[in-house]
């Protein structure tokens, strides 16, 4: 369904609206197709469609909300009037209510792509492609556990009774693979994955050779002296530690004061030279769009800039509360109500080159390969951090051992303000943020 048939069903409830009652509808459709191979042949090939809608009412501040997966006009229907009964059970809420204009225009951006050209063969020989030359990589590759290509098209309308309407649509693609290697008695797995608009923008040498290097380079890997290092974290793991850091600057926390950086716009939070925003205007980025989920136009919204704290990120609910406009940064899917979320995180680049220059100007530390249990070994509201690790040690600017079987600790807090180097590699990467290598000092590194 074309997002113009969305929104002309979205607008057939909203017109139904009652004296003093406001309504938004978010309208979706898709399709999307998942091929898993094995040792060279179909393993699995699935191919759907998913369609839904979710309807908010609001009647003297009190909020009813109802979902349905159909986009059936008489469902739709039995939809508003069941969004309609949930409200007269909700308390009543002086900040609720649905977006309201704000007068900035949307960004004209193309997240679309022919997927209809490419056939179900031309899908099942990516998969087998991925797979077979992860196999033939290393002799210490001994088989493929999964290997798999997905992609997706969908469309998305919304309208509300203050007037706003927004359509978009947008395609991905995706291939996936993790590989098993041993040596001796050690096993190790390496996964990896990218994904583009369009398969014939996925890199799959970066996806074979990660594949390769995770499975491969921590075999043999024993447990480090306990002692403070520096972390090298390439692009996606110091997208993974920004990432986290970004999630603690929304409305909805600093309303409620559960995190560390609420009241303290305007200071300094971390190192001088890390800049970072919400930046979904950015085409580049698969996490790019023209609308948010309430229907406002996405923007750039900086949150830090050179180190120094701009702002938070608001929906129109969390923005009421605290006195401010939305960012238009509220995140939803048909099925849910909208929150403040990050769209599409974006790094600045630094001036300290690629990753193995870093590598090269770091005395004692270690190359990050992996982070475990990251979402429960950061406390979101005091910003403490203690997660696993596995990696290569750096000794002299030189990759040493590999390790594994121990942990990191600091704070969320200390890290940023310990950022010693920013590198120049800002790499766009397949969950949609943009991202170059940074290293933390002085962490605290428990081993043997």
């Amino acid at each position: 369904m074309k997002p113009e048939e969305l929104l002309s069903l979205a607008q057939q409830l909203v017109e139904r609206a009652e004296p003093g009652e406001q309504i938004e509808v978010a309208c979706a459709a898709g399709q999307s197709t998942t091929v898993r191979v094995y040792e060279g042949d179909v393993e699995s090939f699935t191919s759907a469609s998913s369609a839904g809608a979710g309807v908010r009412v609001i009647r003297e501040g009190r909020e009813g909300f109802a979902s349905a997966g159909s986009l059936d006009l008489d469902v739709l229907l039995g939809t508003l009037a069941d969004a309609r009964d949930n409200s007269t059970f909700a308390e009543a809420d002086e900040w609720a209510g649905v977006a309201e204009p704000d007068g900035v225009a949307a960004v004209d951006i193309d997240l679309w792509n022919d997927l209809e050209s490419v056939t179900a063969d031309d899908k099942i020989k990516i998969a087998i492609d991925i797979e077979r030359r992860v196999r033939e990589s290393d002799s210490r590759i001994t088989g493929v556990r999964t290997a798999a290509y997905g992609d997706s098209s969908e469309a998305f309308a919304l309208a509300s009774t203050s007037g706003i309407t927004a359509t978009t649509r947008a395609t991905g693609s995706s291939v996936s693979v993790q590989a098993l290697a041993a040596d001796g008695e050690r096993t190790q797995t390496g996964y990896s994955w990218d994904a583009a608009r369009h398969p014939s923008h996925l890199d799959s040498d970066f996806v074979v050779e990660r594949a390769r290097s995770q499975a491969t380079d921590l075999l043999g890997s024993t447990k480090p002296e306990s002692g403070k290092v520096s972390l090298v974290l390439e692009p996606r793991l110091a997208a993974t530690i920004i990432g986290v850091t970004a999630g603690m600057l929304s409305g909805d926390r600093v309303l409620k004061g559960r995190t560390p950086f609420a009241d303290r716009i305007g200071e300094q939070v971390a190192a001088p030279g890390l800049t970072f925003a919400d930046n979904p205007t950015d085409p580049e980025s698969l996490g790019a769009d023209t609308h948010d989920g309430e229907g406002l136009a996405c923007r750039h919204n900086s949150l830090v800039t050179d180190g120094v704290l701009d702002g938070y990120f608001y929906d129109a609910y969390t923005a009421r509360r605290a006195g401010v406009s939305s960012t238009g940064s509220a995140a939803r899917g048909t099925r849910g109500l909208p929150s403040p979320g990050v769209l599409a995180l974006s790094i600045g680049a630094g001036s300290d080159g690629s990753m193995e220059d870093i590598i090269s100007k770091t005395d004692f530390g270690v190359l990050v390969f992996s982070l475990a249990g990251l979402h429960s070994g950061v406390n979101a509201i005091s910003g403490d951090f203690s997660v696993g690790v596995e990696g290569r040690m750096i000794r002299n600017g030189e990759l040493a051992e590999a390790i594994s079987e121990c942990t990191v600790a600091s704070t969320l807090q200390r890290m940023l303000l310990d950022i010693e180097r920013i590198g120049s590699d800002r790499t766009h990467l397949p969950s949609g943020v943009a991202a170059p290598t940074l290293v933390v000092g002085d962490v605290s590194l428990s081993g043997a």
